[in-house]
């Protein structure tokens, strides 16, 4: 048996396409009563706890918002690590930091159950459509184990290496992401100003070397229609991930001067009160008018007479 914890914008049209196309039972969790109820259309049992799927599944999939919450499905009471099987495995589809994917993959070893970091890419449409990627980190005999699953979730997957290279290796893929958003938020900002039109524009940046996935998406499909909905992959969900990225960085000794600034602008973003709303929102805040910095204080008058002695 299947088992699925996390029935999210990404993670509920996962767990029905392992559902319809694996041909096994499936049995799903979610703190969301609303969200598991509407799984029992899709061929999927309800479980009433993590531990209910621990105890039926041998391999349980997860799909959760970040490292604290997949630490505490994980590690904390009630948990896969006390209540999976040994033989059992772990997959994680989850966006977590790397670290915590090399600490999860050594403690469920010790109890003789596998685990596979495999974080997936691309949009909640391709979730629906089961046309997502996914990059694996974790023992190779595990990924040809889980491979023939993924397929029915994504039509790339890509094994990236030992445990933690398939959450690293989708960090960077978000870094890149983050800071393509703030280059085409910029552009559409001078576009503004420059008076030209911002459709005609991106269609001339898409014909030369300033092409790109978030261009074609990010831009024209969001930033030019003005389109920043909810439960979509918000500025806080952007925030978390490339501070991920950020402390990868760290540990490797290296300031990236890059994601630092596209983590500032998602900061921003944020403040401005588009914390839940799709990333690429963050354009609102690259198109503000700076504000022009205070003038220096003239200095204070003490009242005393100056002293005219040479």
């Amino acid at each position: 048996m299947l088992g699925f914890i996390g029935l999210g914008v990404m993670g509920a049209p996962m767990c029905r396409n392992l559902a319809a196309k694996s041909g096994q039972e499936l049995r799903a969790f979610d703190i969301d009563l609303d969200a598991l109820a509407q799984m029992d259309e899709s061929g999927v049992t309800p479980a009433e706890s993590v531990r209910d799927v621990a105890e039926h599944a041998d391999i349980v999939f997860l799909s959760l918002p970040g490292g604290q919450q997949v630490n505490a499905v994980c590690m904390g009471a009630g948990s896969l690590l006390t209540h999976l099987k040994p033989g059992g495995l772990v997959v994680d589809f989850s966006t977590t930091p790397v670290k915590l994917a090399r600490d999860l993959s050594e403690r469920f070893l010790a109890r003789g159950i596998q685990f596979a970091d495999a974080p997936v890419a691309r949009t909640r449409e391709a979730a629906k459509d089961g046309t997502l990627s996914v990059m694996v980190g974790g023992p190779e005999h595990v990924f040809n184990r889980i491979k023939p699953l993924l397929a029915h979730v994504a039509t790339d997957v890509t094994y990236c290496g030992p445990a933690g290279a398939g959450q690293a290796m989708k960090l960077i893929n978000n870094m890149v992401l983050f800071q393509n958003v703030v280059a085409v938020a910029e552009a559409l900002a001078l576009i503004l100003h420059a008076g030209l039109d911002p459709q005609l524009a991106f269609n001339v940046l898409a014909k030369g070397s300033a092409d790109s996935f978030a261009l074609r998406h990010h831009g024209m499909q969001a930033m030019l229609k003005n389109a920043f909905p909810e439960k979509a992959y918000s500025s806080e969900y952007a925030l978390k991930d490339i501070r991920y990225a950020l402390r990868l960085s760290e540990e490797a000794g290296i300031f990236l001067h890059g994601a630092d600034n596209a983590k500032e602008i998602i900061k921003q973003a944020i403040r401005a009160g588009y914390g839940k709303a799709y990333f690429p929102v963050l354009a609102k805040v690259v198109a503000a008018p700076a504000v022009p910095a205070p003038a220096p204080a003239a200095p204070a008058k003490t009242g005393k007479k100056k002293d005219k002695r040479a």
